[in-house]
């Protein structure tokens, strides 16, 4: 018998103390697919030092229409296919190639998205990243089970409108939880 997941599709995960990788260290993934294959998720928290948009529309020969743009900064979205990158949006903007999270936020890849946006004529908001957090089938539903990561709704506000280097605190908050508190011993009761 085929065991069903629950998707975390729209869903944000926080890297709990016993997880370990540093390349997690306090990360708040946003869930993009999750089903019996595996799942995607951009970090939404990391951002890469001294990189934004405007170094990057530079690079691509794109004129930006708004300084605001401009001055966002480039996330450290995982460390898979880094060289790749994806536009975290809400869900009123749509190109060919975007993909519907759900009625809420919706993933650009692609360079007309990034050209579009470059023109100001991009999504409402969004956030940048390069690479992405990736897991084999199965592979996320045991590290759940071996408490590494919290699961959590997605807000507008957490996603869109919360410092970076607040994020984490904020959604563990938003969770009742006091970090101070957590500890990184494995286990069930």
């Amino acid at each position: 018998m085929e065991k069903k997941i629950n998707s975390l599709k729209g869903k944000l995960l926080l890297s709990m103390p016993a997880l370990g990788d540093p390349r997690f260290y306090h990360a708040v993934i946003f869930i993009c697919a999750h089903d019996e294959t595996g799942a995607m998720g951009i970090i939404i928290n990391h951002p890469l030092p001294g990189m934004k948009m405007g170094d990057l529309f530079s690079e691509l020969k794109f004129n930006v229409a708004n300084n605001r743009i401009a001055t966002l900064p480039v996330l450290s979205g995982g460390p898979v296919e880094t060289a790749r990158g994806f536009l975290l949006h809400t869900a009123d903007f749509s190109l060919p190639g975007t993909i519907p999270v759900d009625e809420k936020f919706s993933v650009s890849s692609t360079t007309d998205a990034l050209e579009a946006v470059a023109k100001g004529e991009g999504p409402k908001e969004m956030l940048f990243a390069v690479g992405y957090a990736g897991w084999g089938a199965g592979q996320l539903d045991d590290e759940l089970h071996e408490n590494a990561w919290m699961v959590l709704d997605a807000s507008y506000e957490l996603v869109f409108n919360t410092e970076i280097a607040d994020k984490w605190d904020r959604a563990m908050a938003r969770n009742g939880i006091d970090p101070a508190r957590l500890s990184s011993d494995i286990g069930n009761a």
